[in-house]
């Protein structure tokens, strides 16, 4: 689903500079993009692969297909069965079906809806041993016979290498095939491909070194120690010698090479002993609405329904005033160093003492969002929201009944008593659904029963840091360990319509090779935080001047230490509790500014230049490449015009306001600010060129 976004004076379409790279002739060419996640929901890649298929359609056509594995639950729920364009991708696929393995083809049905040939794996299991022993013969990689996960790779590759050699061998040298894969499960396949000197283009990308995710787990100072790794010793202890050797001869054997974010670049540089040729930020679909404010006003729509849960998982503890509560998230995987959940919760802690010791009358409610082993609901979350509805059922009563008396008495030309006009029974059920709301206990920490509570790593560092949803805490913290879902009895929202409601989504991540939730906090014009070691971070900083000004704050975990880190964090997140309603609006302005920076119609020529290099080095007779076009002209956003310069006021756009200031949006006594003046402003500014492809040392 592409994620909304407005267009009219705040957008900056039209400053995207043009791309002048010489069109491939892809009616001569045939395209695959090879992945595990191919409608098969994993992890990121799947959102990489999903949104990027429509631009890829809108230039290859019927020439573009994905290819995967078959789950017999996705392909009934996700693809629309259908035979093949091309005679020759038929005769493939019957040669691979005739010899005992299956293969299905159809369309994929998500934006674009691209072709897809997906590979049963199951059906050519009793292939397994005999392709361990080709993968012996080619590159002298063994794999453990208890790694399901390997097996099930090397199975898919040797299907998709027997696959394109049918189909080059029934080609010849016309139409060319490019062919990219997209991490170490589909890499068997291309390193097949290339040892059988089957005649294809490759493209080789690594979402994150599988070395770096297990060294960073581990709480290894990382990234400051990249040269210092015995990779091979490394590799072994944590036994995934055989991964991390499929990965590398992946990356070796691959025509192109590329990374999705700078500080993978470097990683991969020193873990896989390559440089990337071509870096290839990760994107996302971008619609437009016609009304700037229209993002506003879903701002507006989901927080309220965020608040509806919020009354229910509180009742008989509500003391705070839900206008003035803050709604902060964190999600993903649940990795609890390497996403950053450890410097989060202890920077809520200090944020928590801060707001007590200022007297601050804000409150921020924190939820985390991050998959984890439960078996249900717990009953007390469950029965706050029947306690809310409850109460809910019984006010729209009393209202009716009200409203009803009240206009007779009306009509009758008379003011009722307002001391009769409501009898005694319905003082009775008011009272009743008031002594429901009463609670010995406090509000639960998470919504579900967890399997391994006592040694859950977010819960007990809750219990460390003491933050139990007391009434003198003003930071208030949900664990909602499984994945949104609009069918939900507890919290019925998409991922989607939760974080378009919230106001700050925080990322505090250690290991993040791109990082796509503060992405889509972008796009959908929310403020964010993230680091200087996620590759969205890295691709901020490189394209935003003043970042922060833009609501997107960027801490330093590479250079400071987890002390200094912390208190940056809190630094950030007390400032911005600080933030008048105003300010929150014109800075979500701003955010949703940056949404261009995303959009795959100028990401997407990251991937049309990796191609065009892989078939120029494959099939160099037929195509060739300019250096000259390796540059081309970027652009780099400024500090917001009306922002002073000063580092410390480019968090803030405007002094604070009071209360009464607030609601009056358009006092001329407010420091001046025009959303469509500033957008202008900073179209004219952006002039900065950057290199495409360009890999730092």
């Amino acid at each position: 689903m592409p994620l909304s976004r407005s267009l009219s004076m705040t957008s900056l379409s039209g400053v995207l500079p043009a791309w002048e790279e010489d069109e491939l002739p892809v009616e001569d060419l045939l395209l695959f993009e090879v992945a595990w996640e191919v409608t098969n929901k994993v992890g990121g890649i799947y959102t990489v692969i999903q949104t990027k298929a429509k631009i890829t359609m809108d230039e290859w056509g019927e020439n573009y297909f994905m290819m995967g594995p078959y789950f017999e639950q996705n392909f009934k729920t996700q693809v629309e069965a259908c035979e093949p364009p091309n005679p020759a991708i038929r005769k493939a696929m019957d040669a691979l079906i005739h010899n005992g393995c299956q293969v299905h083809f159809g369309r994929w049905l998500i934006e674009g809806s691209p072709y897809v040939v997906l590979f049963d794996i199951a059906s050519a299991a009793w292939n397994l041993d005999r392709w361990k022993g080709d993968l012996w013969q080619t590159c002298h990689i063994g794999l453990p016979y208890d790694d399901r996960e390997a097996n099930d790779s090397l199975i898919l590759g040797s299907l998709i290498a027997w696959f394109f050699k049918e189909l080059t061998d029934d080609l010849g040298d016309k139409p060319n095939v490019v062919c990219h894969f997209h991490e170490w499960q589909a890499g068997i396949g291309l390193i097949l491909s290339r040892s059988r000197r089957i005649p294809m283009a490759t493209v080789f990308t690594t979402h994150a070194t599988l070395l770096g995710r297990y060294l960073c787990a581990g709480k290894t100072d990382f990234y400051n120690n990249l040269g210092k790794f015995n990779i091979d010793k490394e590799a072994g202890e944590r036994q995934i010698y055989h991964r991390y050797c499929l990965e590398r001869a992946a990356v070796h054997c691959a025509h192109v090479f590329t990374t999705v974010s700078e500080i993978t670049a470097v990683e991969a540089n020193h873990m896989l002993h390559r440089r990337p040729d071509v870096v290839t930020p990760n994107g996302l679909n971008v619609k437009k609405f016609s009304a700037m404010h229209e993002f506003q006003n879903l701002h507006s729509t989901s927080k309220a329904r965020i608040q509806e849960f919020i009354r229910g998982h509180f009742y008989g503890h509500l003391d705070f005033d839900l206008d003035k509560t803050l709604f902060f998230f964190i999600a993903g995987r649940y990795e609890f160093s390497n996403k950053g959940a450890d410097i989060f919760l202890e920077s809520l802690s200090r944020l928590n003492y801060l707001l007590q010791v200022h007297k601050n009358d804000v409150t921020v409610v924190v939820f985390f969002i991050m998959p984890a082993q439960t078996n249900n609901f717990n009953v007390e979350s469950l029965k706050g929201q029947a306690i809310r509805k409850q109460l809910w059922d019984t006010a729209h009563t009393v209202k009716e009944k009200f409203g009803k008396k009240l206009y007779d008495a009306l009509l009758k030309g008379s003011i009722p008593d307002m001391n009769s006009i409501l009898e005694r029974d319905d003082f009775t059920m008011m009272k009743r659904a008031i002594y429901a709301t009463q609670r010995h206990s406090l509000p639960p920490v998470t919504t579900h029963n967890m399997l391994e509570d006592s040694t859950d790593p977010i819960l007990t560092n809750v219990r460390r840091i003491g933050l139990f949803n007391s009434r003198s805490d003003r930071v208030k913290i949900i664990f909602h360990p499984e994945f949104l879902s609009s069918t939900s009895p507890l919290l019925p929202m998409d991922y989607e319509d939760f974080v378009r409601g919230c106001n700050l989504g925080v990322f505090p991540s250690y290991y993040e090779p791109w990082g796509y939730t503060p992405g889509e906090c972008t796009v959908m014009g929310i403020p964010s935080v993230t680091t200087n070691l996620s590759g969205f971070g890295c691709f901020m900083e490189e394209h935003v001047s003043d970042p922060a000004a833009y609501g997107i704050y960027i801490v330093d975990r590479r250079f400071c230490s987890p002390e200094e880190t912390c208190k940056q964090l809190t630094q950030y997140m007390f400032s911005f509790c600080q933030q008048s309603r105003r300010q929150r609006i014109i800075q979500r302005n701003r955010t949703e500014r940056l949404s261009d920076l995303l959009d795959w119609r100028f990401l997407g020529r990251f991937y049309v230049h990796a191609r065009h290099l892989a078939l120029s080095r494959a099939f160099p007779e037929k195509h060739t490449m300019d250096p000259i076009t390796l540059k081309t002209e970027g652009y780099r956003y400024p500090r917001p015009y009306s922002v002073p310069p000063s580092p410390s006021a480019s968090v803030h756009s405007t002094p604070h306001h009071s209360d009464e200031e607030e609601d009056e949006y358009d006092d001329d006594e407010h420091e001046p600010y025009d959303e469509d003046l500033e957008a202008e402003r900073d179209r004219l500014n952006i002039k900065a060129p950057f290199v495409l492809g360009a890999v730092p040392n």
